[in-house]
């Protein structure tokens, strides 16, 4: 035991809407610092064989308590913590206080055994062969390939479909921690020019450059600040199209607010000042524009949006000398994409009157555009069109699972894509008169393969197949569907080894917001898991996309309790069915799914064995205060109406911890350059919990460094920090870990 760490508390009370919060400030003595390595050596290497019948107390770095108290509609609301939102890369309280918590969760978790077994088979999982969908230019095939675990794909260009691929961009040799990633990239029509964005620690922010394809040179073009960007080239070559923001100040980058997003175009050889303005929004600022240019290079198609399925549409002919831009969907009431164009006839994806979506086509040479049907809304959603070689390629999902159903441009039912079994298609990118076009498949007991796909024979070959070190005939993969509190029947994949037939810890998923989808998917990751025996099991809550725009409205907003219920209906099902044994769930959530993990601990902390939310939105009352917090009211709801702020605060997972409970172990993640979802949100979060009475388990938070929100994370940070998550949910779930034969 460690001795003299509570030899003082100071227990402040205060109350926030009747929760009786306790906050108990624990000086922490030198004496119990010195100890700590040698006490968690001793205790998680032990413990991660038997498990303790008590369990020590944690000596948690003391953190500072502020006075800040703010009001709301009539409510004062306390927030001790606030000190912690500073950005920890020019904040020396804040860059003090990570570096304390992360002493002591390595303190905690470097010594165990479970960790190093988890790291040593993530890093035989990642090393094999893997490619991207290749996209093909002026007869050129480019992608992107890893060869094992570099930390970073590399781009690659063939200059016939099975021919040899030579190396274009390199980004594993730009930093020596393999923090510096290859983000967005697109090639000429001509195959000649490649632009690229570079992303740097973690950071949503690019700079864009470009490479000549012919020489491997990179020229001496530079764009800053592209952010939330795709890159789409002017049919000669000239230059392209791109999404920025207004420079931030000097030193305000990470926290800059994301307003005033803007599509300008570059032309090739001349200084980015000189970069023409094609289309901006100033009188909606937190609209963020999404572009892409017409197979016949005629048209520039934007849609703006507050990143929500609510969509302005937007047209420039590039034909036209002085680009103007036309308005052709003037509100925010639906989704629209477009998929390309027949002359002046635009071919469409909309939820207009379709809330699983339809394609239409809508005739631009009109003064007043008529919309009419031409794949009317099916019995699925649809996810992704395309058109190819004369074909509509349309791809639904079917109970969370891909269909790929084929079209002629008059909407007659051609066939359908034949798939390798259950599981996610997606690619199909070509243009009219393209007779080749590519795929991917993947499943959960299915790595990636790329097939290269025959539009007018309907027949497909492999091009490229991942070939990991384990056998995955071994892995069973079930659907199943289960009934939510208010009787909502809502899908669940489960998977596991065949020979897992008894209860078992079990490692619990979902995301729930943002009408995402979570198709089934192959991850190194959750193979590691249950491979030593454990359950994966991933819910398809509401607010996600899986059944179209009524599943999304039924959990955002208003209706956000809908995703706690449904999760929380997920863990007590896999219980009830014996799938889960009574004291071996963990769960696991990132982003809004941190957010989803941070409340259901909240509302349920008995269900619970362990939580690992990751890069979570924690503080429901100030996201809107950070980055491009204000473009997430849409799915939250503002703090700043009163009905919102009422149903925010009574989720909201900082504000909401309920001293007196026995709370599950918690580990939660975060990166110090994650300027999405920031890192405060944690930080706070954490403090919180640490000060609060909710029992003797762990409760701990690991900051990366150089990462951000996910993008461009090198595979040593990844295989790193999923071993010591799931190192600590095997620990407190149960599962007994042993080392690959």
């Amino acid at each position: 035991m460690i001795k003299n760490v509570k030899s003082r508390q100071e227990v402040l009370e205060f109350d926030l809407f009747g929760f009786r919060l306790s906050y108990r400030k624990t000086p922490m003595r030198r004496a119990a610092l010195l100890a700590l390595p040698l006490f968690f050596a001793t205790y998680f290497v032990s413990a991660c064989s038997d498990s303790a019948a008590t369990i020590p107390a944690i000596a948690y770095p003391e953190t500072k308590r502020g006075d800040v108290v703010d009001k709301h509609f009539g409510k004062t609301i306390a927030d001790p913590y606030r000190w912690l939102e500073n950005d920890v890369r020019s904040d020396k309280g804040v860059a003090s206080w990570v570096e304390s918590q992360n002493k002591v969760t390595n303190a905690y978790l470097d010594p165990a055994a479970y960790r190093d077994i988890f790291k040593a088979r993530l890093k035989q999982l990642y090393n094999s062969e893997q490619f991207s969908i290749p996209v093909k230019k002026a007869g050129r095939y480019f992608y992107s390939r890893t060869s094992g675990v570099e930390n970073q794909p590399v781009l690659y260009v063939r200059d016939s479909v099975d021919g040899a691929g030579r190396v274009l961009i390199d980004p594993n040799s730009w930093a020596k921690d393999g923090a510096i990633a290859l983000a967005e990239w697109s090639v000429s029509d001509d195959g000649k020019r490649l632009a690229y964005a570079v992303q740097d620690g973690g950071t949503d922010w690019r700079t864009i450059r470009v490479l000549d394809v012919n020489t491997g040179k990179v020229q001496g073009d530079e764009v800053k600040w592209a952010r939330f960007t795709t890159i789409a080239w002017a049919k000669d070559g000239s230059g392209f199209f791109y999404a920025r923001f207004p420079e931030p100040k000097q030193g305000e980058a990470s926290q800059a607010s994301v307003e005033n997003h803007a599509v300008y175009f570059h032309a090739i050889g001349t200084p980015q000042a000189k970069d023409r303005l094609v289309y901006a929004t100033p009188d909606q600022p937190s609209l963020l524009q999404s572009l892409n240019i017409t197979k016949d290079g005629r048209y520039l198609a934007i849609t703006s949006s507050p990143i929500s399925l609510r969509m302005e549409l937007t047209v420039v002919d590039l034909k036209s000398a002085d680009w103007k831009p036309r308005k052709l969907v003037a509100n925010l009431d639906n989704q629209w994409s477009v998929i390309d164009n027949v002359g002046t006839k635009f071919l469409l994806m909309t939820s207009k009157d379709a809330p699983r979506l339809k394609v239409v086509t809508m005739d631009i040479a009109a003064a007043d555009p008529v919309i009419t049907d031409v794949v009317p809304e099916q019995d699925a959603v649809l996810n992704s069109a395309s058109l190819v070689g004369g074909r509509l390629l349309l791809s639904y999902l079917v109970d969370v699972k891909t269909e790929v159903r084929r079209y002629t441009l008059d909407g007659k039912a051609d066939g359908m894509v034949k798939l390798p079994g259950i599981g996610t298609a997606g690619g199909f990118e070509g243009g009219q008169d393209t007779k080749e076009t590519f795929f991917g498949f993947t499943s959960y007991n299915t790595p990636g393969i790329i097939y290269r796909y025959d539009v007018a024979s309907n027949t497909s070959r492999v091009w490229s197949e991942a070939k990991v070190a384990s056998d995955l005939s071994r892995i069973a993969v079930e659907q199943r569907f289960y009934k939510s509190k208010d009787g909502t029947r809502i899908p669940m994949f489960i998977v596991r080894r065949k020979d897992v037939t008894n209860p078992a810890p079990t490692l619990l998923y979902a995301y729930g917001g943002w009408a995402i989808s979570e198709p089934p998917a192959f991850s190194p990751e959750r193979l590691a898991w249950v491979e030593q025996g454990g359950v994966f099991a991933i819910a398809h809550i509401r607010g996600g996309g899986e059944y179209g725009k009524a599943w999304h409205d039924a959990g955002r907003r208003q209706n956000k309790q809908n995703v706690f219920d449904d999760f929380i209906a997920a863990g007590e099902y896999l219980k009830a069915q014996g799938i889960t044994s009574q004291g071996g769930l963990a769960i696991n959530g990132k982003s809004n799914g941190g957010l989803l993990i941070g409340t259901v601990v909240n509302q349920r902390p008995d269900l619970f064995a362990a939580a690992l939310p990751q890069v979570g939105v924690m503080d429901m009352l100030r996201f809107d205060k950070f980055t491009g917090g204000k473009t997430w009211v849409d799915e939250y709801g503002s703090p700043a109406r009163e009905t919102d702020f009422r149903n925010l605060f009574n989720y909201s997972p900082y504000h909401n911890i309920q001293s007196g409970k026995a709370y599950p172990a918690i580990l939660a993640t975060t990166a110090d350059t994650d300027d999405r979802v920031v890192p405060g949100h944690t930080f706070k979060y954490v403090a919180a919990l640490q000060a609060a009475d909710i029992g003797s388990k762990p409760h701990l938070v690991r900051v990366e460094t150089r990462a951000g929100h996910g993008a461009g994370k090198p595979t040593d940070k990844i295989i790193e920090e999923t071993a010591d998550m799931w190192a600590f949910a095997a620990h407190w779930t149960g599962l007994k870990v042993k080392p690959a034969k």
